[in-house]
């Protein structure tokens, strides 16, 4: 296994160790704070698995499927927490993991019909909305940050909107594929 299959690796290992710092007392108050620092280094190890994956072509196809999985997996676990502790309400976290999920079939359909897809800016800068929101959300710092929660909530909930149109909007072809 190459090294940026290890990293896609690590980052699901480190999913369950997130959640657990995320949805209890254990650690007590540091317990956020192990949280964040597990969220920003699984997040940073997406970044480095796909440059280096590019950098050495060690592109595989268990990375390909892999790498968006743990992707989603890690962003869906950080949503899912935060409505069980109150930081977001579940109709704003199910547009999000719902337009992952479309994404995802989407990507499927296109790969059985031989099409390969590739991520658009739109995607990309939902991405980093999304991350950015998750920091803010876990850090949860109060006065102005929480107006920074706020605006990048809505604006990471815009972006999955406007980045789920896009995508189907220039992959039109594959839908009609299927008639």
């Amino acid at each position: 296994m190459n090294t940026p299959n290890k990293l896609t690796c690590l980052r699901v290992i480190m999913i369950p160790f997130f959640v657990f710092f995320m949805l209890t007392d254990a650690a007590g108050s540091a317990g956020k704070w192990i949280a964040l620092v597990l969220f920003i280094v699984a997040s940073l190890t997406d970044t480095l698995d796909g440059y280096l994956a590019r950098r050495d072509n060690l592109v595989t196809n268990f990375g390909k499927f892999m790498d968006p999985l743990a992707d989603k997996l890690l962003v869906c676990s950080a949503l899912i927490c935060f409505v069980e502790t109150g930081k977001l309400h579940a109709w704003l976290v199910i547009i999000i993991i719902s337009r992952e999920f479309i994404i995802s079939g989407f990507r499927l359909i296109a790969s059985d019909n031989g099409i390969v897809i590739a991520a658009s800016y739109w995607g990309k800068f939902k991405t980093v909305s999304q991350m950015i929101m998750t920091i803010l959300l876990i850090a949860d710092l109060g006065g102005v940050f929480d107006i920074a929660e706020t605006v990048f909530i809505y604006l990471a909930l815009i972006l999955t909107v406007v980045s789920l149109v896009d995508y189907l909007w220039k992959n039109r072809q594959v839908i009609s594929m299927q008639d």
